[in-house]
């Protein structure tokens, strides 16, 4: 099994400090190590009301060449626990495409709405890839 190690990724003018993030590109560089990958990952980033990180991004599943199962259970558990404001998800597509696919849109659209039951609001779905990122919210997908 290959181990993953996300690293957050600062540049000097970027939205992205070690501690904040304000805007999908800053998301995006924060999950830059998963893009290369062959198998889909789903990941979550944890943020207080600020937007300042809780911890470090993490992994919630490894899926296969072309889909991954998510529950928000796993998404949910450890931000409830750190006591987040709102999180931020993204995911790889190993094919290099830069669409949501049916599947994503449905996925989260269910995490949006288990966030809005639970307090935590699901500020952005990012689509990683060689190609660059997808930003769910500015595509108008999340309202």
């Amino acid at each position: 099994m290959n181990h993953l190690d996300i690293r957050i990724v600062s540049e000097p003018s970027a939205t992205l400090s070690p501690e904040h993030i304000t805007e999908a590109y800053g998301a995006a560089k924060a999950f830059s190590a998963i893009a290369e990958l062959s198998q889909e990952v789903f990941g979550v980033i944890d943020l207080d009301g600020a937007h300042h990180i809780i911890g470090d991004p993490r992994i919630v599943t490894v899926g296969l060449l072309t889909c991954n199962q998510v529950h928000p259970r796993e998404v949910f558990a450890p931000a409830i626990a750190a006591r987040a404001e709102s999180i931020i998800v993204a995911h790889n597509h190993p094919s290099g495409t830069l669409e949501a696919s049916p599947e994503d849109i449905a996925m989260t659209e269910r995490l949006v709405k288990a966030g809005r039951i639970l307090g935590i609001e699901v500020l952005d779905h990012v689509i990683v890839s060689r190609s660059g990122y997808l930003s769910l919210r500015q595509q108008g997908v999340m309202v």
